[in-house]
């Protein structure tokens, strides 16, 4: 590969254990050899087997555990892939697996944003980035969801074009769907700029079984969601709480039409932010408004 062209976002499909080490390992290999900044973002489970398969070359390597660094999806962009990135000014090599084997169909449709936000967030950087996905284990359609969010795709040998590559923001659209219903147990509570302070009261006082530093967290993401609503939306909103096992789950609705995530510019970084402080976020966008739900647990 040559080291001076711009940015790539290859997918690998591997079928076993072997298959996995030897196309990450290769394409890890090959950055250190260039001397490039490399991270790899895995499962903890294949990081100890990759340092090895890596030998005297993973002293060089950056490795995060995926499983609990993206466990939101709309974490990886901000938190891991480009807080990497940002502390480099060369070209940079990447490994990252934010598609494994028990991701919820809740989380999926996130997933799937995320691929294809990577396409515009690193447009015009220099790097690269392999996504590694389990063709034994995952569904049918995340192989092909992966097909249209790669420009390139690794299967076995063959390093080809993809020829179902989507134009992100199409892709990421498609996936805007409907979000389950809430409970009927949900809390139901209207706010505007006026009770905006009683608003962050309300979800911590909800949130009590939550550490002291998540239910802060928690509160300071609803607080972002709402205000967003009171300057971009009607000025006012429905906040919605309720409980799932240890979670906490709090749904921001308006009648706006959302803020999408900006990684360039001083737009949409209150989304990142919230993305950042919650284990999940879901976003829905339609003709009569916006809802953004966020899952903060034990």
């Amino acid at each position: 590969m040559n080291s001076a062209a711009p940015f790539t976002h290859e997918a690998l499909f591997y079928s076993d254990e072997d298959a996995f080490l030897s196309g990450t390992a290769r394409f890890v290999a090959g950055g250190v050899d260039r001397g490039e900044p490399v991270l790899v973002a895995v499962r903890e489970a294949r990081i100890g087997p990759l340092r090895e398969r890596l030998g005297g070359q993973a002293d060089q390597v950056h490795f995060i555990d995926m499983t609990e660094a993206g466990r939101n999806p709309g974490r990886i962009i901000p938190g891991v892939l480009m807080a990497f990135s940002a502390s480099t000014r060369q070209r940079f090599r990447m490994v990252g697996e934010p598609m494994w084997p028990g991701r919820t169909e809740l989380e999926y449709p996130a997933c799937v944003q995320h691929e294809a936000l990577v396409n515009t967030a690193f447009e015009g950087r220099q790097g690269v980035i392999l996504c590694p996905y389990d063709a034994s284990a995952l569904p049918r359609h995340v192989l092909e969801d992966a097909r249209r969010t790669h420009p390139v795709v690794i299967d076995g040998e063959k390093r080809v074009t993809s020829d179902r590559y989507t134009d992100p923001a199409s892709l990421a659209d498609l996936y805007n769907v409907p979000l389950p219903p809430p409970p009927d147990t949900a809390e139901e509570h209207a706010f505007s700029v006026a009770t905006l302070a009683r608003t962050r009261k309300l979800v911590a006082t909800y949130a009590h079984w939550l550490r002291r530093e998540q239910v802060e967290d928690l509160v300071l993401a609803v607080n972002e969601l709402a205000t967003n609503s009171i300057l971009h939306a009607s000025g006012h909103g429905v906040l919605r709480l309720w409980r799932e096992g240890d979670t906490a789950v709090c749904e921001v609705s308006d009648s706006g039409k959302g803020f999408p995530p900006s990684f360039t510019g001083l737009s949409g970084f209150g989304i990142v932010m919230v993305n950042l402080l919650c284990d999940l976020v879901r976003t829905h966008t339609s003709h009569s408004g916006t809802t953004v739900r966020v899952y903060l647990g034990r």
